[in-house]
């Protein structure tokens, strides 16, 4: 059985994996027709869109898709027809963290993955390969080849693959680029070897094959929660000694780059922070946590729950700190929040910092206003709600003001908190900030992104994450 020539690509959903990576795909692979399918008119016309005013904000995604829409690369809500079409199946749907039932709040809602086999195995006429892209638990491949057999056509066959991706919002064009890594999994049969060969084809039109992975199903299914779960803990690792730096006057950026300077260790992800967000780490370490405790770990998935528990209280930290440093109380005062995505260069919120802290603030009746230069004013009322589900939106529209810049965010407050670590913030004029601001002037650096002695010149009373200021 030779490998399949790909020369259709089909991918079942249009967001942050799907989008980009199906995108580039196209553009790198001319011959290769690719139709990105979503249910989701509205998302779909965002990518379709005349302007090119796309759904989600990646650098790079727009010069992307200009060159390749049109050509080999479209966006559609027809899914059947292009199920029907494709040679390649990537299945890029959500997998959020249940919300009630058995593993609530740690295990994947495998819900969309299911509805999207289902939906291959019903409309498909000729064999696929099927690829997971999305994050999904151990043992996921299976469950896929489970449905597809038992509901598709007689003499159909389906080749499961995982494909997991590494992409980190903010550079993901670049890393689709130029990746560390491929990685692939098959099962170890003839055949599944031989789908593998089809799609390490379709990568190597630009990446080179020595940076291409060929493993085992169950082992890609496990390094992708593992790299994350890896990631994370560095974070929390830092964030953890950040605690420590603050209570003694030690500077954590000192010691992250003396600690990073070990080539064992090495500096990135060694920066301290308010905390990790986005749609990935906590969803995976949880995953690994509810993992751990199904194979009867109970050690182990204690261990990667710390990472979270961490996270969790350095936000918890920072937000507190805020108030004990503004005379232990904030009622009736006005807090700016600078950012609301849980990173620089994306619009994804995502489990962002932001939004425990001004859930924090609102819980001490102060007064937020809040701009981010990315974020849609509807997704920010969005993800206040769920994060306050006993107060009406009407109540939080009381307290929180979305602004349309930095400065008009900062007029009239007692502090401005730096939530997300955009480069325009280094850029503000701080003198016209403090001159609309009430006295004294507070600002609390999340993301070590502040020049604190300039700020201190002009005025301001300085906090920075993980350094131990005085006042």
């Amino acid at each position: 059985m030779a490998p399949v020539n790909v020369k259709k690509i089909c991918c079942i959903g249009a967001g942050y994996v799907g989008g980009p990576t199906c995108a580039v795909i196209a553009l790198k692979c001319p011959n290769i027709q690719v139709t990105i399918v979503d249910l989701n008119q509205a998302r779909i016309d965002g990518w379709n869109s005349e302007d090119y005013r796309l759904p989600i904000y990646e650098p790079g995604l727009v010069e992307v898709v200009k060159q390749a829409r049109g050509r080999n690369l479209f966006f559609s809500t027809d899914i059947d027809r292009a199920i029907q079409e494709a040679d390649l199946i990537f299945v890029s749907v959500n997998t959020p963290t249940k919300k009630s039932g058995v593993g609530a709040g740690f295990a994947a809602d495998l819900n969309y993955v299911e509805s999207a086999t289902r939906r291959i195995a019903a409309v498909a006429t000729s064999s696929k390969i099927v690829v997971e892209k999305s994050t999904v638990p151990m043992r996921t491949a299976e469950s896929m080849r489970t449905i597809l057999e038992a509901n598709s056509k007689p003499g159909l066959r389906f080749d499961i693959l995982s494909n997991p991706e590494f992409l980190a919002e903010g550079t993901a064009i670049d890393d689709l680029f130029a990746p560390d890594r491929v990685l692939i999994g098959s099962l170890q049969t003839f055949e599944g070897k031989s789908a593998c060969q089809s799609l390490t084809n379709v990568y190597a039109n630009w990446v080179h094959t020595d940076r291409i992975l060929t493993v085992g199903l169950w082992s890609s299914e496990l390094s992708k929660l593992a790299a994350n779960a890896m990631l994370a803990q560095r974070i929390s690792s830092i964030n953890a000694l950040s605690a420590i730096c603050e209570a003694t006057g030690a500077n954590i950026e000192e010691v992250a780059h003396a600690v990073g300077r070990d080539t064992r260790v090495g500096s990135k992800f060694l920066r301290a922070s308010v905390g990790f967000g986005g749609s990935c780490f906590q969803k995976d370490i949880l995953n690994l946590v509810y993992l751990s405790e199904s194979l009867h770990l109970p050690e182990v998935a204690a261990y990667w729950r710390q990472v979270v528990t961490l996270n969790e209280y350095q936000k918890r930290r920072f937000s507190k700190r805020v108030v004990d440093t503004l005379f232990n109380t904030i009622t009736n005062k006005n807090i700016a929040i600078l950012g609301f995505a849980f990173k620089a260069d994306t619009g994804d919120t995502r489990e962002s910092p932001a939004i425990t802290l001004v859930r924090d603030f609102l819980s001490e009746r102060a007064h937020v206003t809040i701009f981010d230069p990315q974020v849609d004013e509807s997704q920010i009322w969005l993800d206040l709600s769920e994060a306050l589900p006993d107060v009406s939106i009407n109540q939080i529209k009381n307290q929180v003001t979305i602004a349309k810049s930095a400065l008009s965010a900062a007029q009239n407050s007692e502090a401005v908190v730096v939530a997300t670590e955009w480069k325009e913030f280094k850029d503000i004029n701080w003198q016209a900030v403090y001159n609309t601001m009430k006295k004294p002037a507070f600002v609390f650096d999340g993301r070590m992104i502040l020049d604190g002695d300039a700020l201190r010149q002009i005025g301001f009373k300085v906090i920075t994450i993980g350094r131990g200021d005085k006042l």
